[in-house]
């Protein structure tokens, strides 16, 4: 059998066929596909009593059609990434029911019960209890077990040679660590932020920063990433009385800086916090950043002592957790900057009444993140920032 696109009709064979679906009870099938890459259908018996999700990676952008080809190799990166994720914090991603890679496709738990967290947040709902501390730790547990602290090297250099991902890589390095300084086609902002979009792509100081943190992104092979951690990839809402927090999309997964990841989640966390303050529901935003941070570090903080190599000393691990905390920040400029004046925005933003007052706050906040990360050592540096 080769790769088939499946479509709506082909979900109950596909799943009979897989193994997944065993009885012959009617299975109601619906596409629920919303992000820019892939295809998503549930199906569910018809009592309701059973449902699972299917996903598959097209070969092309699901938003651009075949116009823009992309392999749909992504998957394997994802399949690889909920592996990894299984071993160490199973509780934070969906559960994982099997991957077809002759169809890149995922069967997993349907998740339809719970809400989006960008949605969420859109709505002027608070984040919520542990949302942001559950992110940090998951961010730790995954960044430490696939580290030169919690796996062995032999396995390790496995892991990143399986793990590389030029193509997706290469997105990141140009849509959101490049192109926004530069004149390029694919960047379009809000008219009344010209002035700024110029300014950006005149900024010396800026851009020398921004390539750092790109060298850096292309370069250091610290851990495994989500590679695309963000508000709209967090999945929270209630189970039997529990909060229930799940990431999930980490088709963009790769072997590089641990505080990518955390960056992209605090600049969708500032984001949204720029919303709230424009249409006056500010709640808990505000305390986020510092909540994913210190979940992270006490995290790292408490596996230390099971690192298999201990010529990484205490003070080291103090070092290293200030550089995560450093280019954090920097990488969460990246992605506010991105998100405005690049090539993909946040609804966050475009669906305010008057986008451009928050835009505009977010953007220089996002110039100073980048260019004074060295500078802003604690959360309550940023809090005086903004």
């Amino acid at each position: 059998m080769s790769y088939r696109i499946l479509e709506t009709d082909d979900i109950p064979g596909y799943l009979r066929e897989r193994g997944h679906w065993d009885d012959a009870t009617d299975i109601g099938v619906r596409e629920v596909s919303d992000g820019n890459m892939n295809r998503v259908f549930l199906a569910s018996s018809a009592d309701g009593t059973r449902s699972l999700a299917v996903k598959q990676a097209l070969p092309w952008v699901r938003v651009a059609g075949p116009s823009w080809p992309m392999s749909p190799d992504r998957a394997d990166a994802e399949a690889r990434a909920y592996a990894q994720v299984a071993k160490v914090a199973p509780d934070k991603i969906p559960a994982i029911h099997g991957y077809d890679p002759e169809n890149h496709a995922l069967v997993m738990e349907d998740m339809s019960d719970l809400e989006v967290l960008r949605t969420r947040l859109n709505e002027g709902e608070p984040y919520g209890p542990h949302t942001s501390a559950r992110t940090g730790e998951l961010v730790a547990q995954l960044s430490f077990a696939t580290s030169d602290f919690g796996m062995e090297s032999a396995e390790r250099k496995a892991l990143i040679a399986a793990s590389v991902s030029p193509e997706l890589c290469k997105i990141t390095e140009d849509v959101v660590l490049s192109e926004p300084y530069i004149e390029h086609e694919h960047n379009h902002w809000h008219e009344q932020l010209d002035d700024l979009a110029a300014d950006f792509r005149a900024d010396a100081r800026l851009r020398t920063e921004v390539a750092d943190l790109r060298h850096t992104f292309m370069t250091s092979a610290q851990a495994l990433l989500h590679g695309d951690l963000h508000t709209g990839s967090i999945m929270v809402g209630e189970r039997e009385g529990a909060h229930v927090v799940r990431v999930f999309d980490p088709e963009f997964s790769f072997v590089g800086p641990v505080g990518y990841d955390l960056g992209l989640y605090w600049a969708n966390a500032l984001v949204s916090e720029e919303r709230a303050r424009a249409l006056g529901t500010l709640s808990d935003h505000g305390d986020q950043l510092r909540l994913s941070w210190e979940a992270f570090e006490s995290e790292f903080r408490r596996l230390w002592p099971t690192r298999v190599d201990t010529f990484f000393d205490d003070a080291y691990l103090d070092r290293f957790l200030r550089r995560v905390w450093t280019e954090s920040l920097g990488y969460a400029g990246t992605e506010i900057v991105r998100r405005i004046i690049g090539f993909a925005h946040l609804t966050d933003l475009t669906t305010l009444p008057d986008p451009v007052p928050a835009s505009r706050r977010a953007l220089l906040l996002g110039r100073e993140l980048i260019v004074r990360r060295e500078e802003l050592s604690t959360p309550e540096h940023v809090r005086a920032l903004l």
